[in-house]
């Protein structure tokens, strides 16, 4: 959480203890995120399993997804992209380079990238 808060920005964060309260979460239409991070390492429900039920949903199919997780296996990262992964990226274990890594996702989705959804 701190993480997104340090780099002058304010996002509002949503973090959720399994798959099943991610997905509980999303079936509100009101608070549909800009953003979805997902691990792949999830209680209850795996990431991959979490991402189908994103992209099978028409209110949040197109909601970019990054997968942020500490795997580098390559089979987990086409495994992502396979399920429909926006995004893949290994998370540093040292806290100040995952805090850039997110600031830099963060920024790009934010900022940089255009979606038919957000304009």
């Amino acid at each position: 959480m701190n993480a997104f808060q340090e780099g002058g920005e304010e996002h509002e964060v949503f973090v959720a203890g399994s798959g099943p309260e991610a997905l509980a979460a999303l079936r509100a239409p009101e608070n549909l995120p800009d953003l979805i991070l997902l691990d792949l390492k999830m209680p209850h429900m795996d990431g991959l399993a979490v991402l189908d039920a994103i992209r099978s949903e028409t209110a949040t199919r197109d909601i970019p997804v990054v997968m942020l997780t500490t795997s580098g296996e390559d089979r987990d990262i086409q495994a992502s992209y396979d399920h429909g992964a926006s995004a893949y990226v290994v998370k540093p274990l040292d806290f100040g380079q995952f805090q850039q890594a997110v600031q830099t996702i963060t920024n790009f989705w934010a900022r940089l990238n255009r979606h038919p959804r957000f304009g």
